[in-house]
């Protein structure tokens, strides 16, 4: 059970911000349709929060390579407490996985190599490594050819941060989560977060940590205080400095504006003299040090860059000083994710698959009915209820087999074609399922909101049984 931690509650008034601003920015991004949180922090105080239903308050959220930033806290307190440095060999810390052939450029790798992401590597290595997943991560990383001096070239690698977590966990004998807790987590009341492993049960380091929103504010609010959370110096000030500073230039020919500003030891550049923890489809904690300000948010969005410009436009005039009147502003905003438009229906249809690609399913039957959808597969029957102008919150074992937190809402777009969206709501993805119905005939089109690649997951044909 996650359990948030207790920050302290201000209006915006009290801490100096435009209600107006916070408003803007609300509306902005609920108008884009893929936010699933905001937290803003003033002075260390919560002025605003909000969650865009189904996403609720006590829900964890898959952070992605906000991890990274988590990552480095830990080498942080690792260096010190004297277990190695920032220039410590890689190839002398992880000496049981090294490939028989080691190269110049491999001997040379530091650590602070793979905080800066400049391993020398010419693509991320966890591609790369791919097909050596199911065994030891950290020798398949190592044994990939390092093409450039380390140091010199940005690449952006998350089997380098892999390779930070096998190192802490090796130098201190325990899991990187364990090793943080006691030390940041515990005084932060981070209380419930979850790390996916390696088989070699090692945590992934660069993705995989699962914590809730405002846990993810109290992260950003730590590193705005410089590592001292209620005057006590959880993470060395020095080390706080280091790691959100300029350390490396990461811009490249494809790089957005904020891509671009320059990368520290797991934290990103941004402008307006921000830094951020930045993971994929838009988990993200800005910390604005000018403004004493920390904004974290979550979602399923596919461009950092969109929900940032957003920020810089909306909120920040929302810092300067304001005649505003001091009025009573409600901390939570009543906040909803669209549903598909339409009408409930008590047709009931069953379609047996019948051909169609599905390389990420196995479906072989779906039946839709008033109150849902029953899907079956290879794995078995899973069944969905879906609320209507409404999201029915439940659990699926679709697809994969394993249990998961779902809401679910559906409609009849015409008399031809249902619609269902399934958000898995602890994480940014979102199933939507179009079935259409033509004669004996039927389709069915599963599409991602957001995907690592296409978003088109299926297109199966079928026929309806009578």
């Amino acid at each position: 059970m996650f359990v948030t931690p207790n920050l302290p509650r201000s209006t915006p008034e009290a801490e100096g911000v435009s209600p107006a601003a916070i408003a803007s920015l609300v509306a902005a991004l609920d108008a884009g349709g893929s936010t699933h949180s905001f937290m803003l922090l003033r002075r260390g105080s919560v002025v605003a929060e909000g969650w865009w239903a189904p996403y609720e308050a006590r829900m964890p959220h898959m952070m992605f390579s906000v991890s990274k930033s988590f990552t480095a806290t830990a080498v942080g307190l690792a260096i010190a407490d004297g277990l190695f440095g920032l220039d410590s060999l890689v190839a002398e810390l992880l000496p049981d996985d090294l490939p028989v052939d080691v190269s110049p450029n491999l001997a040379a790798m530091r650590v602070r190599d793979l905080l800066t992401m400049t391993t020398g590597h010419a693509t991320d290595t966890v591609e790369l490594s791919a097909a050596h997943r199911a065994g030891n991560w950290a020798r398949a990383i190592l044994a990939q050819p390092v093409d450039h001096e380390p140091g010199t070239t940005f690449v952006y690698n998350s089997g380098a941060t892999y390779l930070l977590s096998a190192i802490v966990t090796r130098a201190t004998g325990k899991r990187l989560l364990d090793y943080l807790d006691s030390r940041v987590l515990a005084p932060l009341g981070i209380v419930g977060a979850t790390w996916e492993q390696s088989p070699s049960c090692i945590d992934a380091g660069g993705w995989g940590l699962s914590i809730t929103t405002e846990e993810l504010a109290a992260f950003g609010e730590l590193y705005r205080r410089r590592g001292q959370w209620n005057g006590v110096q959880l993470v060395p000030a020095e080390w706080v400095d280091q790691a959100t500073s300029f350390q490396v230039p990461n811009a490249r020919d494809d790089s957005t504006v904020e891509g671009s500003q320059g990368y520290g030891f797991q934290f990103w550049q941004c402008t307006h003299g921000a830094f951020r923890a930045d993971g994929a489809f838009g988990q993200l904690s800005i910390v604005m040090p000018e403004h004493e300000a920390v904004l974290a948010l979550t979602g399923g969005i596919t461009s950092i860059q969109d929900s940032l410009d957003l920020v810089w436009e909306h909120l920040l005039p929302g810092f300067e000083a304001t005649s505003e009147p001091v009025v009573s502003t409600p901390l939570s905003t009543p906040l909803r994710l669209p549903m598909e438009a339409g009408t409930q229906s008590g047709r009931s249809v069953s379609v047996t698959i019948d051909s169609g690609e599905q390389s990420w399913f196995t479906i072989e039957r779906i039946e839709v009915d008033a109150g849902g959808v029953t899907i079956v597969d290879a794995d078995g029957t899973h069944r969905i209820e879906c609320g209507f102008g409404s999201w029915s919150v439940g659990q699926t074992s679709f697809p994969g087999g394993a249990d998961q937190p779902i809401a679910a809402s559906a409609a009849w777009k015409t008399h031809e074609t249902w619609v269902g969206l399934v958000w898995l709501t602890v994480t940014p993805f979102r199933y939507r399922f179009e079935l259409t119905i033509d004669g004996d005939a039927a389709t069915v089109a599963i599409t991602s909101n957001v995907s690592f690649g296409s978003t088109e997951l299926a297109l199966l044909r079928g026929t309806v049984a009578h």
